[in-house]
C-alpha cells in the first residue's frame, strides 16, 4: 500500500527540493547547471496528453526512491513553446509527448519516449545513477520490492530484489523476498534453487528460516490439497483420525487459509497431547516461521498456543 504523504510533512517537503517545475526562463540553472552537480531528469508532458497522466507520477514515485540523488525538472510544453522549439532545433525530439530527457554534465545521457512501466523507469533511473557514480539507496530497493510483492507484482518485485542483491549480495531480505516470489509463483524448482544459493553466511538468519520452510510446506501443500475432500470426510467420519487433522492443516497452509491451519493443529494438540512426536507443535512452529512471527495468524495461535500449554 503507498503511504500518500501531505503536502506540509517533511517528505513531502524533502521531495519538493529534487522534484519541481521547470520553465524556459530556469530552464539552464535548474537542468544544465545543476546536471554538472548531480543528475537531472526532464519530463516533457501537456495537461491534454493521456500517456502523461500515468507517467508522470512514477516518475516521480522512483525519483523520490532514490532520496536526493537524482532531480526531477517536469516542464510543460504547451507554456513553454519557445524553449520546446530550441530543444527541438538542438536535436531533442519533441514532436511527440511525453518524452524524458536525461541530462549528466550539461549533456543528454539518455532519453525515451511514451509511458513506460515502473519497471522501466527505475531501470533508466538506475542506468543515469551508474553513469553518474551512483546507485539506489537499498532500503528504498528493499521497500519498493516488499510493496510489489504484497500487491501482487512479483515481476516487478523479482526486479528489485536482484537490483538489491547486485548492491548486497548478503543481504537476506532480498534472497527471502526472492525465493517467496518464486514460491508465490508456483515455480518450487526455481525456488529450490535459489535456496541453495544463499551465502552461507546467512543461511541461518532468520528471513532465510523463514523462506527454507515456506518452501517445505509449500511442497507439502502442493502434495496434500489435492485430496482436501478426501481429508475432511476422513474428519467426519472420525474426529480423532490426527493424521488427517495434520494433512488438512498442511493443505489449508497452502490455500493461504492460516487461521485454519493452525486451528487444526492446535485442536490435534488439544485432543492428543503430544501427538506423534509432537508433530503438530513441531507443523505449527513451522508455520509461524515461515508467516513471520509479526503475522496477524501467528500472533492469534501462538497466543492460543500458549494457554493450551500452560493451562
Amino acid at each position: 500500500m503507498d503511504l500518500i504523504l501531505g503536502q506540509n510533512t517533511p517528505a513531502a517537503a524533502a521531495a519538493a527540493a529534487f522534484i519541481m517545475d521547470g520553465t524556459q526562463a530556469t530552464f539552464m540553472k535548474d537542468v544544465i547547471e545543476t546536471s554538472r552537480q548531480m543528475p537531472v531528469i526532464v519530463d516533457f508532458w501537456a495537461t491534454w496528453c493521456g500517456p502523461c497522466k500515468t507517467l508522470t507520477p512514477m516518475l516521480e514515485k522512483v525519483v523520490t526512491a532514490a532520496g536526493g540523488r537524482v532531480r526531477l525538472v517536469k516542464i510543460d510544453t504547451d507554456k513553454n513553446r519557445a524553449l520546446v522549439q530550441q530543444l527541438s532545433q538542438l536535436g531533442l525530439p519533441l514532436q511527440s509527448i511525453p518524452t524524458v530527457a536525461a541530462f549528466w554534465q550539461g549533456q543528454i545521457a539518455d532519453i525515451f519516449q511514451g509511458a513506460l512501466p515502473e519497471s522501466e523507469i527505475r531501470r533508466f533511473v538506475e542506468a543515469l545513477l551508474k553513469v553518474a557514480g551512483g546507485t539506489m539507496p537499498a532500503a528504498d530497493l528493499l521497500a519498493e520490492a516488499r510493496a510489489a510483492q504484497e500487491e501482487g507484482d512479483l515481476q516487478t518485485a523479482v526486479e528489485l530484489y536482484q537490483a538489491l542483491l547486485a548492491e548486497e549480495p548478503e543481504r537476506p531480505e532480498a534472497w527471502g523476498g526472492l525465493i517467496r516470489c518464486f514460491l508465490a509463483a508456483g515455480r518450487e524448482d526455481e525456488a529450490e534453487a535459489l535456496l541453495a544459493e544463499v551465502p552461507a553466511k546467512i543461511t541461518d538468519h532468520a528471513e532465510i528460516a523463514g523462506a527454507r520452510s515456506a518452501l517445505t510446506l509449500a511442497i507439502e501443500g502442493r502434495k496434500a490439497s489435492g485430496q482436501l475432500r478426501e481429508l475432511e470426510a476422513r474428519l467426519t467420519a472420525d474426529p480423532a483420525d490426527h493424521e488427517a487433522r495434520y494433512d488438512l492443516a498442511t493443505a489449508l497452509n497452502a490455500l493461504d487459509r492460516r487461521e485454519e491451519a493452525a486451528q487444526a493443529l492446535l485442536e490435534i494438540m488439544k485432543r492428543q497431547r503430544g501427538w506423534n512426536g509432537d508433530a503438530a507443535r513441531l507443523q505449527l512452529l513451522k508455520f509461524f516461521e515461515s508467516w513471520g512471527l509479526e503475522d496477524p495468524a501467528s500472533v492469534s495461535a501462538r497466543r492460543r498456543l500458549s494457554a493450551l500449554l500452560f493451562s
